[in-house]
């Protein structure tokens, strides 16, 4: 049985993890700050600590520095949301400092209170060449993609990537900030999954007590990116009042957190990214001029598959050594397999294209080394896509003026100043149409 100090901020996750910790058989307490991590190795001696490494009142290296001047320094292991932490800080630490990257697994939380390490298995050598790290693909709309990458990775610059859902837009942000070689880490955000009462604070941290529910301080992804990458994913869905916060922090590189009077100083590169062109994001305003002219320095369109369908054998490939890799397995491809999936437009592109083999992997003797492919490659969204919204022969007018009306106050959830200017007419002739039909359905 091993004494263990667990510090994190994040309740739902201590709780989780002193529950697998207690299972294993170890003694364990719970520290959510560096304060209480203090009082802690102060009176107690421990075996191993598990140890969040950006706190609400400081770095963990403080602690780590702290636990170097003790007689019998603990094991450590540094837990983050950031794989790219350990390439920074592994040189910093020693030799008693390990990683885990969330979310965690309770086979991870065993190897390293178990003093065991993963062995890894030897790679088998692959002719696929992933350039930056993590794209492939040699087809003409690639070369002119990774020149692009070339070319602004030299730069700070701000950079917005446009592309279909499924066109791997986060990969492309990953080998921007490769071909940065920028000090820091890359940080990712959805705006889209974000509340607009807690956009604020994932953006720009918080101070403890600004508002109901801050238990503590919380450092906002601006200044975990600090120099290096910030990567604001669906940036359109950001809610158009939180905009000009946005839109100051650009501009001065400086954010206030939630609840302080203190700016503080930031410096990263922001890469943002959305599924509409340029057409659609001025015509539907769902973001500022100002913004898109900051954020978009650099714009970059990424490619759909159906552009580039001779990198689909180069695809399907790498995605078959990692299984195989993974499971153990010697599955290949045959040439007939390959033009199967070339003929396919695959419109859910690149993450389409993987579910589907991920799915004909686990469909296939495993014994065996060939591929089991479906029939039909067709996703029930797909069709989704083609019919929603579409005119048909027969409707009338009123019923297509009616529809295109229901989907704008839908669209701008129901602010009809906002529908009415998207519409292109008056806010007095949009309140006369919806009341007519009021009167209709009463009538």
């Amino acid at each position: 049985m091993s004494q263990i100090l667990l510090v994190d901020d994040d309740k739902e996750f201590t709780d989780v993890a002193s529950n697998i910790i207690e299972f294993l058989g170890h003694d364990v307490e719970i520290a959510n700050c560096l304060e209480e991590a203090y009082n802690c190795i102060e009176f107690q001696r421990f075996d191993h600590i598990l140890l969040d490494f950006m706190l609400p009142d400081g770095s963990a290296l403080h602690l780590i520095d702290k636990l170097n001047t003790q007689d019998k320094v603990p094991f450590v292991t540094l837990i983050t949301g950031h794989p790219s932490v350990k390439s920074i800080i592994s040189g910093m630490c020693g030799p008693n400092v390990n990683y885990l990257v969330k979310p965690l697994q309770r086979e991870d939380l065993e190897l390293v209170l178990s003093g065991k390490t993963k062995t890894a298995k030897k790679a088998k050598s692959s002719a696929i060449t992933k350039h930056f790290g993590c794209l492939v693909g040699e087809s003409a709309p690639m070369q002119e993609l990774y020149e692009m990458i070339e070319r602004v990775g030299k730069t700070n610059a701000n950079v917005m990537l446009m592309g279909e859902s499924g066109v791997g837009k986060e990969v492309v942000a990953h080998a921007i900030h490769t071909a940065s070689n920028a000090e820091g880490p890359m940080v990712a955000t959805n705006c889209g999954a974000l509340s607009r009462e807690l956009i604020g604070s994932e953006l720009f941290g918080h101070e403890k007590g600004s508002f109901t529910g801050a238990v503590g301080r919380k450092i906002g992804v601006f200044e975990q990116a600090q120099q290096g990458t910030l990567f604001l994913d669906e940036i359109t869905e950001m809610p158009l009042e939180m905009q000009p916060n946005l839109l100051r922090v650009l501009e001065s590189k400086r954010v206030t957190r939630v609840g302080a009077v203190k700016d503080i100083p930031v410096d990263c590169r922001v890469i943002s990214a959305t599924n509409r062109t340029v057409d659609e994001i001025a015509q539907s305003k769902v973001l500022r001029e100002d913004i898109y002219f900051r954020l978009a320095v650099f714009p970059i369109t990424i490619p759909p598959l159906r552009e580039r369908l001779a990198d689909i054998p180069l695809l399907a490939t790498a995605f078959i050594e990692q299984l195989n890799a993974e499971n153990d397995t010697n599955f290949e491809w045959k040439n007939t397999q390959l033009d199967q999936l070339k003929s396919y437009a695959w419109p859910g592109n690149i993450r389409e294209l993987r579910h589907a083999i991920h799915r004909a992997f686990i469909m296939s003797d495993p014994t065996g080394t060939e591929v089991t492919l479906p029939k039909n490659f067709e996703s029930p969204f797909a069709k989704n896509q083609t019919s929603t919204n579409q005119v048909t022969a027969g409707q009338t007018i009123d019923d297509v003026e009616k529809e295109l009306i229901r989907v704008t106050l839908e669209k701008v959830e129901g602010n009809k100043t906002l529908a009415a200017e998207m519409l292109g007419i008056s806010t007095k002739t949009l309140y006369n149409r919806l009341n007519a039909w009021e009167n209709q359905a009463q009538g």
